[in-house]
């Protein structure tokens, strides 16, 4: 079994101030025990099924399906602890389909943009340092 992302990552900063993380690995490392191999695999699922459901969500032709796609978003980031995603999806799931309205576009950016923000610091992860 190899060092948990915890070990190797947790307080690693530039500045020497805490560091907010799109993940919080804590929580990350509780739920996967620590095995490096399954927090890959856990963290590479939901880079791969976040962008599966963010265009199912952007292609939802009705209540159900914008409120299925956004549900499991916010079940997968809430696995990992991407707790900025969940907090989208959340407030995405409460709101209708209709992507031509102005505030289900701006749900839409807004999970968008942590999502990109969680899945570069994902990637960032698997940089060897």
């Amino acid at each position: 079994m190899g060092q948990s992302f915890l070990l190797r990552h947790i307080g690693e900063t530039t500045s020497g101030e805490p560091q907010a993380r799109p993940v919080d690995l804590v929580h990350l490392a509780r739920h996967t025990l620590g095995d490096e191999d399954l927090e890959r695999e856990v963290l590479q699922l939901f880079v791969t099924q976040s962008r599966i459901y963010l265009n199912r969500l952007k292609e939802a032709g009705d209540r159900a399906q914008w409120q299925r796609a956004a549900h499991t978003i916010k079940g997968s980031a809430r696995g990992i602890g991407a707790w900025a995603v969940a907090e989208c999806a959340e407030q995405a799931e409460l709101l209708g389909h209709d992507v031509a309205e102005d505030r289900c576009r701006n749900a839409i950016v807004a999970l968008e943009t942590e999502l990109e923000a969680a899945t570069a610091y994902i990637r960032s992860l698997f940089v060897e340092h």
